[in-house]
């Protein structure tokens, strides 16, 4: 992501905390995480592109799958990002964002980097009576893709977009 005039980057910081309050689930159950990651691998599929794809609730570990094309590198990624959006209560992107629009890093919040990434792909799983319950997460992309990858799939299922 190219470095934005300032505005840009409140309009971009602005429509993923919307999407944060939009792609929120009434209930998330294990067959919702297999219906919601099989989306995302068939769209992956489709688009011919590899990815991971991981669902995590209360850190149990609903949904994984790994396509051809990716790695244990990938896993790494993803543990990263879920990392950033289990500390700050927001997708990995937004983070990445934010922290971008502030010439900031997540080691200047007092986090090692080596355990956090701030890099778009981990999206909070949100219950909308109890707040962020776990996460949804896509690796193997560039991070503005990863996410939306993960978004362009909940926007069909939650909004019918």
């Amino acid at each position: 992501m190219d470095v934005l005039p300032l505005d840009k980057y409140d309009d971009l910081l602005k429509t993923l905390l919307q999407e944060e309050t939009d792609l929120q689930f009434s209930v998330f159950t294990n067959e919702t995480a297999y219906r919601v990651g099989n989306r995302i691998i068939e769209k992956a599929m489709k688009e011919n592109k590899a990815i991971v794809v991981n669902i995590r609730k209360n850190n149990e570990l609903l949904f994984y799958s790994r396509m051809v094309g990716t790695s244990s590198n990938n896993d790494e990624w993803v543990t990263w990002k879920n990392n950033v959006v289990n500390h700050f209560g927001h997708s990995s992107y937004y983070m990445h964002v934010l922290l971008k629009s502030t010439a900031s890093t997540v080691e200047a919040s007092g986090l090692n980097p080596i355990d956090y990434k701030a890099e778009g792909g981990a999206f909070p799983l949100t219950l909308k009576d109890e707040g962020i319950v776990g996460t949804i997460s896509v690796s193997g992309l560039p991070g503005e893709e990863d996410h939306n990858m993960i978004t362009s799939v909940l926007k069909e299922l939650l909004l019918g977009k």
